[in-house]
């Protein structure tokens, strides 16, 4: 009687939690979250050097590893600032930044007085840090400043700060590693974008050394200290990337660890006693560390629902810096003390007005498509949809082609799940992550088969009793808003509402107008998606949104950044008044200040909330008014 009893008092225990509705957050509350990256230490390794949005937009901040207390370094208003690493033996600090998105970054030294001065004035130079020399007087970069279409690698004194160009790159490489004494550097050169080459340069002899097999992806993760070894990881040898070691002696490889996921990246600490190596299981990255010399694990601590975005040691090689981000909560920095293996949680990220109790866990889910191919996909239900309490959907597609959603966490998905909209975030044929064959399978079927992997998608989610299937629409940022367009364009009865978030609609115009300092990269994404100055035109007009928008039948939304040099403005302003000519409902907003991508978070905030309002109105047929959109005038 007494067991009776308590599974009754237990069944009304679980009917109450399952009807209590979590508390609703607005779009300014998700974004008092703030975005964090970076994590350098400093020379004495007492504090961390990060960038952070909490004012608004990235600028610098140092984090105190005794006490997690962050002070800011810089207060920029305009253009966000990004930390790059402390200038070695100073208390000065590299950072870098563009021009309101358009991607032509920079690299400035700011001084403890806090001026800061532009190493790389060119106006359209192009440039990315590289690393120390080992003797830590120089530093590494890369900069297409001789030839905009191609990056050179240079190197600058400590202090003076006086260019030298080291490697002269006239054939399109790609200036993947450089060793500590910048004798050896490793190169690579696409061929599609599922296969390149990878070579090591001698700079001293001039002896130019193919390590890579024809068919194959490769990527370096660098030198060992004593310069005898190069690390990369290949797919050669199976369906997915693992760790290889190249010895400069003999040139052979052997496997240093392989699983049946791809290695995302590895690294070894500043003297070789440690290395760490991620494994991207699922859509999540784990981490493992081993003692370098007898390969023996060592146990971290555990993170629960951890992944692993990056890692990076100190020095002395006795701290170990993680950042860590989950579906429920932002990227949070952590710092490993080796010795004790204590772990530090140094930034809360999550706004504290927001219980993560009323988040959703991601859940990783698949089904299968119109030819049997099973699907992997990332799913967010709400917490309380039911069948007695059917709720919208929205398919979501990343961006790429090529790309992978992945668990982790964004503020808009969290936003549009908290308001009731369950998602699913597909990874049709064509996402990395899930072997090369899946990889290539999308291989110029751009908007054919991909677009039925979304649609089957759809229908997923139409099958789970707790779905509304007449309110299921698509989203998607780049390829994933070229996906929407694409849906909504050749499958217009599909879904009833399409978000394109800077999405591509005329192949045409974007593979021709491509930025220079893609070049070496182009003929690959030709090989993938077709050459527009050939017979692929026909295909890439027959696949392009644009050249059908008359199909458009059910509301859209589009949002782009002016300065964006990917997919141009053009692109979305002809989308959108090709559609308005068939009386079919379009919102649109232009953000002056943005590129591909938006970082604002007043821009986040602005578009984001007009997205659910969209939403509310076209999708769940809410009496919403829509407020003004027309940020481009």
């Amino acid at each position: 009687m007494k067991k009776a009893s308590f599974l009754i008092l237990l069944l009304c225990i679980t009917v109450f939690a399952q009807d209590t509705k979590p508390k609703k957050y607005s779009i300014e509350q998700f974004y008092e979250n703030t975005r964090i990256g970076g994590g350098r230490f400093s020379n004495d390794e007492t504090k961390l050097l990060i960038s952070s949005d909490e004012s608004g937009i990235f600028n610098l901040y140092e984090i105190d590893i005794a006490d997690g207390t962050k002070k800011a370094i810089t207060n920029s208003q305009e253009e966000s600032f990004f930390a790059v690493d402390y200038v070695p033996g100073s208390d000065q600090i590299l950072y870098s930044a563009d021009k309101g998105g358009n991607e032509i970054d920079h690299i400035y030294v700011l001084k403890q007085d806090g001026s800061s001065t532009d190493l790389t004035p060119g106006e359209q130079e192009k440039v990315s840090f590289a690393g120390w020399s080992g003797d830590e007087e120089y530093m590494y970069y890369i900069s297409n400043k001789r030839d905009p279409q191609f990056f050179d690698l240079y190197r600058m004194k400590v202090g003076t700060w006086e260019p030298e160009l080291l490697y002269e790159n006239k054939e399109g490489y790609g200036i993947a590693d450089i060793s500590d004494s910048g004798n050896f550097l490793a190169l690579t050169k696409p061929i599609t974008t599922s296969e390149n080459q990878l070579f090591l340069l001698n700079r001293e002899t001039g002896n130019m050394t193919e390590i890579s097999k024809p068919g194959f992806n490769y990527s370096p993760t660098g030198f060992n200290k004593d310069e005898t070894e190069l690390y990369y990881t290949t797919n050669h040898g199976g369906e997915f990337s693992r760790l290889m070691a190249y010895d400069l002696t003999d040139n052979t490889s052997e496997v240093l660890y392989e699983t049946n996921w791809d290695v995302m990246y590895s690294s070894l600490s500043e003297n070789d006693k440690y290395r760490v190596i991620a494994i991207n299981e699922d859509g999540a990255n784990k981490l493992i560390m081993w003692d370098n010399k007898t390969r023996k694990p060592i146990d971290l601590p555990e993170i629960p629902d951890g992944n692993i975005v990056s890692a990076g040691f100190s020095d002395s090689e006795e701290l170990l810096r993680l950042t860590v981000g989950t579906s429920k909560t932002p990227n949070n920095i952590y710092v490993v003390d080796l010795n004790t293996n204590e772990l530090k949680k140094l930034t809360n990220t999550l706004n504290p007005e927001i219980d993560p109790n009323d988040l959703v866990s991601a859940e990783v889910v698949r089904y299968k498509s119109f030819d049997g191919l099973e699907i992997p996909a990332i799913y967010y239900k709400p917490l309380n949809a039911s069948a007695d309490d059917k709720k919208p959907a929205l398919v979501w597609v990343h961006g790429g082609p090529g790309g992978q959603s992945r668990v982790g966490y964004f503020a808009l998905i969290q936003y549009l799940v908290n308001h009731g909209y369950a998602i699913l975030a597909v990874n049709n044929r064509g996402s990395s992550g899930y072997g090369a064959s899946f990889y290539k399978m999308d291989d110029k079927n751009h908007g054919e088969k991909d677009l039925q992997d979304v649609i089957w998608g759809k229908k997923w989610l139409a099958s789970q009793d707790y779905i509304n299937k007449d309110q299921i629409g698509i989203i998607g940022g780049s390829y994933g808003g070229y996906m929407t367009m694409a849906a909504m364009t050749f499958a217009p009865d599909e879904f009833e509402v399409g978000v394109n978030i800077f999405g591509v609609t005329n192949w045409l115009r974007t593979l021709r107008s491509i930025p220079p300092y893609w070049e070496s990269f182009k003929n690959a994404l030709y090989e993938e998606l077709g050459d527009p100055n050939t017979q692929d035109s026909i295909r890439l007009k027959k696949i392009s949104p644009l050249f059908h928008a008359e199909n458009v039948k059910n509301p859209i939304m589009v949002l782009q950044g002016a300065n964006d040099p990917r997919v141009l403005q053009v692109e979305s302003d002809e989308i959108v008044a090709a559609v308005k000519e068939n009386n079919v409902p379009v919102e649109y907003m232009v953000f002056p200040d943005e590129g591909h991508g938006f970082i604002k978070k007043e821009n986040e905030i602005k578009g984001y909330r007009q997205i659910r309002l969209f939403l509310d109105k076209y999708l769940k047929d809410e009496d919403v008014n829509l407020p003004d959109t027309s940020l481009k005038d």
